[in-house]
């Protein structure tokens, strides 16, 4: 999904920081071996969210929708050195790859798998949350965010994945498409939170960071 020229956005990747080669081996693996291989974070996205991981510097992570973990891989690089990241998934195929390249990275320690069904397994998790990412079945994010949005730090910040949904978020509803109707429902629900400050960004296919108000 691109808002800029193909021109314009292969000079912004050009000139951001290189894509470490462990994530490298990880998309081809990807692209040989699994389905929709587009799901992938990306060179990117993924050096957009170390990047926002390491300005934060948490101590606890979740991550719903864990994919092949190449997000879990770029959001570990920001993490406290005692920290925990916390990342799930529903497909039961995907574990052994995901923990390959989570033991390669050096962070497997601190990357805590779980499969299963992320509304059942939220509640499981007991840490407070730093910062938490969701990139999962969308028409689920409303149910997400009420879950984890009273467990979210002061100043912990949400990271949401994939808001604007190949543009549909802007054109006719179909009534038969959940996953737009979700997303419309959740990008309002993320403006009009008062507990919330939230700037949605035009990258790749909307990523939307809000951050919790700390009480005055």
């Amino acid at each position: 999904m691109h808002f800029i020229s193909e021109e314009l956005d292969d000079y912004a990747v050009a000139h951001s920081s290189k894509e470490p080669q462990l994530l490298k081996n990880l998309t081809r693996e990807t692209y040989q071996k699994v389905v929709q291989p587009r799901m992938l974070s990306g060179h990117y996205q993924g050096r957009i969210l170390s990047m926002i991981s390491k300005l934060i510097n948490p101590k606890t992570i979740l991550e719903i929708g864990t994919y092949t973990g190449y997000s879990a891989l770029c959001l570990a690089e920001g993490l406290q050195a005692n920290g925990t990241l916390h990342t799930i998934d529903i497909n039961e195929e995907l574990v052994d790859f995901q923990r390959k390249y989570f033991d390669l990275s050096g962070y497997g320690s601190i990357i805590k798998q779980h499969l299963g069904n992320a509304l059942d397994i939220i509640p499981q998790i007991t840490e407070e949350l730093d910062l938490v990412f969701i990139d999962a079945d969308k028409p689920n994010y409303p149910a997400y965010f009420d879950l984890i949005v009273d467990r979210l730090k002061p100043g912990g910040i949400l990271l949401s994945d994939n808001v604007l949904w190949s543009g549909k978020v802007v054109e006719t509803l179909n009534p038969k498409d959940t996953s737009t109707a979700a997303l419309l429902e959740y990008n309002k629900l993320l403006a009009k939170d008062p507990r919330l400050e939230t700037v949605l960004l035009t990258i790749r296919d909307g990523l939307t960071i809000s951050r919790k108000k700390i009480p005055t």
